[in-house]
């Protein structure tokens, strides 16, 4: 049965933060809010939670899971990131864009893309996101919280738990925090290719979406 947080969305609460963090740690996979949408959070390690969130997804391994990270210095930890793609994700971070990344040999397979060995990286902006990534001081595996023949991601923390409370260790309300997901841009090639056009603007990268 999942725990239910309700947490400030701006100045959360260190006490749960706390708590939200031993779960994370333990293993347990959890529903949090970002600054596009609900998402999906579990540690790197966490090989069960990562099993139930691709289940909770319905998705395989050559679906690209996210490194929510801390900031830019950790994105560089796990992902290849050569100075003009710092200087192209540094104009929109934090925010609300996933990039595609070649990664680092630090990250293990299981996490990769099986044949192009790539990971998606974001930093985002919203508090709740950020103090837990501090908790638990590393990057969070992450996806959006989009159920299978949906389109738009879960938005109500009370329906999150009620629809997902047997797979769930926690769920984090923070309110609402819109139902778009992050823009996911493709940096491994020349130019920036458009994957999902989501809350992301496309401007500051003279790109549209396919």
């Amino acid at each position: 049965m999942a725990q239910f947080f309700s947490v400030h969305p701006t100045h959360p609460q260190i006490r749960l933060m706390r708590r939200a963090g031993h779960i994370l740690r333990g293993g347990g996979l959890i529903a949090y809010p970002t600054d596009s949408c609900y998402a999906l959070g579990c540690m790197q390690a966490a090989t069960r939670a990562i099993e139930k969130l691709r289940d909770i997804r319905a998705v395989d391994a050559r679906h690209h899971l996210t490194l929510m990270c801390r900031d830019l210095s950790e994105v560089g930890a796990y992902a290849i990131v050569d100075d003009a793609r710092f200087r192209l994700i540094k104009r929109v971070t934090p925010g609300s864009y996933t990039f595609i990344l070649r990664a680092t040999r630090s990250l293990p397979r299981r996490l990769l893309h099986p044949k192009r060995k790539t990971i998606g990286v974001r930093v985002p902006a919203h508090a709740v996101a950020q103090a837990l990534l501090a908790e638990v001081d590393e990057p969070m595996l992450s996806s959006t919280l989009i159920l299978p023949g949906s389109e738009q991601p879960l938005s109500d923390p009370s329906e999150i738990r009620s629809r997902l409370e047997r797979e769930l260790e926690l769920v984090i309300d923070s309110g609402s925090c819109g139902a778009e997901p992050s823009t996911v841009i493709d940096l491994t090639g020349d130019t920036p290719v458009v994957l999902r056009k989501g809350r992301g603007s496309l401007d500051p990268f003279a790109v549209e979406a396919v």
